[in-house]
């Protein structure tokens, strides 16, 4: 059990912020913002985040900033997730933890180039949430359990460690059920990506579903998912990457389809024969 969060004095960053948030989630220690001495950085119990020149994850040091000018790309919190085991995961369902790192790294300017976008843009995806809760944490040189900002902080890293592990294991469980569809005739064939009903159901499965299809590489192929409704008996449908194959608001008039919204892009049915749904499926392709 860590006693001690020390990071670096000063301005803060999302980075650190956000390593010690997970680090929380973890542990519930006091965080400490002022240099580190030699005896923090030898002893295990002080976790060494963002600062001291060191990466010894073993010893709880947790910093970049001595990696050389070309490295990739790596910030304060990729090396605390790369230590819980939850980095590649963080990778592929965060899409905002790369732009963090490029961010932390390299700055606004060559982030901006990065992302194709001109600088005055990325002032402009600013949120007055982020400016709130870290001016704050950099105004106080100690934050403490009971505190308001030490317990969001701590939240915060547990709905992310929350999200990293149940998404993975939500996939996995999608995996092992899920059927692949090919519906259509000629050159109007289409894929869709079905999850039956399970005892448990899988919580969230359309999200799931989702990322399946990336994980396949059927972003191309793949136009829809169908998936147990979590307010009924029946099935979600719903458009995969919004695609304009399928038009659900054309099924408003069959009797078992109980919603469907007007911009066509999902709807709710009673229906529970995968015979019937793959023919509701071909009645809302657009021709």
């Amino acid at each position: 059990m860590n006693s001690t969060i020390v990071t670096h004095p000063g301005g803060a960053h999302k980075d650190e912020f956000l390593a010690c948030s997970v680090l929380l989630a973890q542990t519930p220690s006091s965080i400490l913002r002022r240099e580190p001495t030699e005896e923090d950085l030898s002893d295990p119990q002080v976790l060494v985040v963002d600062v001291g020149g060191r990466l010894e994850p073993e010893l709880g040091n947790f910093d970049h900033h001595q990696f050389p000018r070309d490295a990739d790309p790596t910030c304060s919190l990729s090396l605390v997730l790369q230590k819980l085991g939850l980095y590649e995961d963080a990778r592929e369902f965060c899409p905002w933890l790369e732009t963090a790192e490029w961010f932390d790294c390299r700055g606004p300017n060559d982030t901006a180039d990065w992302l194709g976008i001109d600088r005055d843009t990325m002032g402009k995806l600013n949120s007055p949430i982020d400016v709130t809760l870290l001016q704050s944490f950099a105004k106080r040189t100690e934050h403490h359990r009971g505190e308001p900002l030490w317990e969001i902080m701590r939240g915060i890293g547990s709905e992310l460690v929350t999200y990293l592990t149940t998404l993975r294991s939500r996939i996995d469980r999608a995996a092992e059920v899920e059927q692949l569809w090919t519906l259509g005739y000629g050159d109007d064939v289409f894929r869709v990506l079905f999850a039956p009903r399970t005892d448990p159901p899988i919580e969230e499965v359309s999200g799931a579903l989702g990322w399946r299809v990336r994980e396949l590489g059927l972003e191309e192929e793949v136009v829809a998912l169908v998936y147990p409704d979590g307010r009924g008996e029946g099935y979600g449908m719903r458009r995969y990457d919004d695609s304009p194959v399928l038009d659900f608001s054309r099924l408003g008039k069959e009797p078992e389809v109980h919603f469907t919204h007007n911009r066509g892009f999902i709807a709710k049915t009673g229906c529970t024969d995968p015979a019937r749904l793959r023919e509701l499926l071909l009645l809302a392709q657009n021709r």
